[in-house]
């Protein structure tokens, strides 16, 4: 087994498709693609690249570090009692265990991730 994962944007294979949970949905019918790249052997590491409609939901990430690069689309995050923030394709930014807000999806997102429990 190697220890390189390769993320092919261009041909990544076959997603998983779902939708957002009904408790977290807030506005919109979102539907979402995830491609899961790699996940550590020891469980709490996983990497991909996910896509989203628009629509607005309730993040929350409990105990979960989660990083993420914007590929494409626009989405705007609005922590509990903070400002909204706008992020665009070339956008990076970190979501801590904690964060509670808002996740909209103002035009077709994908970006890059890695969650760290």
């Amino acid at each position: 087994m190697s220890h390189l994962v390769v993320f092919d944007l261009a041909n990544p294979g076959a997603p998983e498709q779902s939708k957002a949970a009904p408790e977290r949905l807030i506005a919109g019918d979102p539907s979402y693609r995830t491609w899961e790249m790699a996940a550590a052997a020891h469980g709490g590491i996983h990497t991909g690249i996910w896509e989203a409609t628009p629509g607005v939901t309730r993040s929350i990430k409990g105990e979960t570090w989660e990083y993420c690069t914007i590929l494409s689309g626009t989405v705007i995050l609005t922590e509990e009692g903070g400002a909204a923030r706008r992020f665009t394709a070339g956008d990076t930014f970190v979501m801590r265990p904690g964060f509670v807000g808002t996740w909209e999806t103002v035009e077709t997102v994908r970006k890059l991730w890695v969650t760290v429990t």
